[in-house]
């Protein structure tokens, strides 16, 4: 086909679609056929009208209005997923320190990582304390639907959380895409040392969601990998502490003279490791005054179904005097009922003149002070102590 001098060069329907999805600026039109001599209207031998074609390619269009030496971008390594900020979460965090609680308030989050195919997320938060048992203290927020700015305004609280606790604990927040039709997608979480706060004092975040890739669980991974795992956990713990956590326990005690004994207060328990297959246990707790070689000091609590964070407020009296007191340790033990088979154990602690820490401070308050209840938190370990004891 000859083309004369004043006529309108035809473009074919392949030029149209490059012009639709080249990058950068557009070109004329008789630059763009020149990349394209396949689709190109004029004969073979016959020169372009424009000139002989030239080899640049898209990376190569100087941008209009950019200064001489300027660098172009590569738009080819351009991942786009790698340059979309994932979004901003604005929380605050409180300590209790007389009552032993931490206090969570999640508030909002903007510019999320769009994860559903309308372009928009459902978002839900769970937070965990680490290291612990991330089933047992995990707590989360409700989801809102069809957003990426979302608002919460909701309060998470953990209970019994010590000056120890905020010393050596992290909390993970995490942010979630809740997909009803497979399994909930990550978005971005963040980690806050407790140690940044301060008792009394509420705090108020405003951070930039990050990536994390969680570990796989054990079912799913080679035996090579369940290793890898386990030694990333273990890392993940704080090398003071050498017990698994299996929960908390808040007991009260007081020496009454009037009664002549000890009263030993089983008040509660918080995120207790799961035993059930369901995700919860059956908790219940028994107490012990050792020395007991006949078992006759065994008290027990009503069995709470189904929860982690169990509320018992039940008392136990052990006829005693104040000073045989000193020679007597109290060994309380949290167990999860099971029918018609042996119960598991959660966890335990011993209080008396010869622990440690919280539990040999909360014992001395009791024996220093009658007639004066004391309350304290104490942490529950794996360590089962003295004898295995069976209904």
């Amino acid at each position: 086909m000859t083309v004369r001098r004043g006529d309108k060069v035809p473009i074919s329907i392949q030029e149209h679609m490059a012009i639709n999805v080249c990058p950068g600026p557009i070109r004329p039109i008789q630059q763009i056929s020149d990349y394209f001599p396949r689709y190109s209207p004029w004969p073979e031998g016959t020169p372009s009208p424009t000139g002989p074609p030239r080899s640049l390619s898209p990376l190569s269009i100087p941008v209009q209005g950019a200064e001489p030496g300027a660098e172009s971008t590569d738009l080819d390594n351009y991942d786009s997923d790698d340059g979309t900020a994932l979004g901003t979460l604005e929380f605050e965090l409180f300590y209790d320190q007389e009552k032993c609680i931490l206090e969570c308030s999640v508030l909002r989050a903007k510019g999320l990582k769009p994860m559903d195919f309308n372009g928009l997320a459902d978002p839900y938060v769970k937070i965990h304390l680490l290291p612990g048992a991330c089933k047992a203290n995990k707590l989360k927020t409700r989801t809102v639907r069809n957003t990426l700015n979302p608002a919460w305004n909701e309060s998470l609280t953990y209970c019994g959380i010590t000056q120890e606790d905020i010393s050596k604990k992290i909390l993970r927040i995490s942010v979630c895409d809740e997909d009803k039709l497979s399994h909930n997608e990550f978005i971005g979480e963040t980690r806050v040392p407790l140690r940044r706060l301060k008792p009394g004092q509420r705090k108020r975040f405003n951070i930039c969601l990050e990536r994390q890739i969680p570990l796989a669980s054990p079912s799913s991974m080679s035996a090579a990998l369940r290793g890898i795992s386990c030694y990333l956990k273990e890392l993940e713990r704080c090398q003071e502490w050498e017990l698994e956590e299996r929960g908390r326990i808040l007991l009260s005690l007081m020496f009454s003279a009037e009664r002549g004994g000890l009263v030993v207060g089983i008040v509660r328990c918080a995120h207790l490791a799961a035993m059930d297959v369901n995700g919860f246990s059956d908790p219940y707790v028994k107490t012990y005054l050792k020395p007991d070689v006949e078992k006759k000091s065994k008290h027990k609590t009503a069995v709470k179904k189904k929860t982690l964070n169990p509320e018992f407020n039940e008392e136990f009296f052990y006829k005693i005097g104040q000073v045989e007191l000193h020679k007597r340790s109290l060994e309380v033990t949290v167990w999860d009922y099971d029918l018609g088979k042996s119960n598991d154990f959660i966890g335990g602690v011993t209080l008396g003149v010869n622990a440690k820490g919280e539990c040999l401070k909360h014992w001395m308050e009791c024996l220093s002070a009658t007639n004066q209840r004391t309350e304290h938190w104490h942490t529950l370990t794996n360590e089962l102590p003295g004898s295995t004891y069976t209904d």
